[in-house]
């Protein structure tokens, strides 16, 4: 093992998503090496097809968060609902509805964090398919580990895409460029810790589906 192994592993492993962050500004160097990161990700072909809008306007942000909230609103949050209604009084719901706590506050502070990064892909005239998150994610990815390295908040969201339309306009997108996700970055205002995850066993298989691997 190497030396630069145990801290890359401890940064995958406690980057836990950050939806409560300070309104503190974020250094213009610190965003560089976040995006510097992302475009370091693979992508097919490397054909380097991505685009990344560093959003710092508040009137822009507000913009982006009323579509946001307005999925939140309409869609997410009365599914959310309908899940609580369903659970058993207990800890699983209990944990359950802080998660949902944090979403909401997210949701309707969004526009407060410093620093919105939007990935963008050129889709070209036919638009997106199966495939096209594989050349924009990895780097969506790379942005978020950065992020953690450099103490810094952040989640990966893609909600707005139930509003992709209204929303690409709003960052004035060109014709065949879309964007698949927004990263809020900011000094996070809780901690950082062990993501929560279930047992390997349960979800790894081997040579085919249901057989197992551990």
């Amino acid at each position: 093992m190497t030396n630069t192994e145990p801290a890359l592993f401890d940064t995958m492993f406690n980057m836990r998503a950050m939806r409560r962050l300070k309104p503190d500004p974020v250094p213009a160097e610190l965003i560089e090496k976040i995006l510097r990161a992302g475009q370091a990700a693979p992508n097919g072909g490397n054909a380097q097809a991505w685009g990344f809008i560093v959003v710092e306007d508040p009137a822009i942000k507000e913009q982006i968060k009323n579509y946001y909230a307005r999925a939140y609103d309409e869609m997410v949050g009365p599914h959310y609902a309908s899940i609580i209604e369903g659970m058993d009084a207990g800890p699983e719901r209990d944990k359950f509805e802080r998660q949902v706590a944090a979403t909401a506050h997210l949701t309707y502070h969004y526009h407060e964090a410093p620093v919105m990064i939007v990935a963008c892909l050129n889709v070209g005239p036919n638009g997106a398919n199966g495939g096209s998150g594989a050349s924009i994610y990895p780097a969506v990815q790379n942005m978020l580990l950065a992020a953690r390295g450099l103490g810094l908040g952040a989640t990966l969201t893609s909600r707005h895409m139930l509003f992709g339309t209204e929303v690409d306009k709003v960052l004035g997108l060109p014709e065949g460029i879309s964007s698949f996700a927004i990263l809020p970055i900011g000094y996070p205002e809780g901690n950082f810790g062990p993501v929560g995850r279930g047992p390997l066993a349960d979800i790894v298989h081997k040579d085919s589906w249901g057989t197992d691997y551990f």
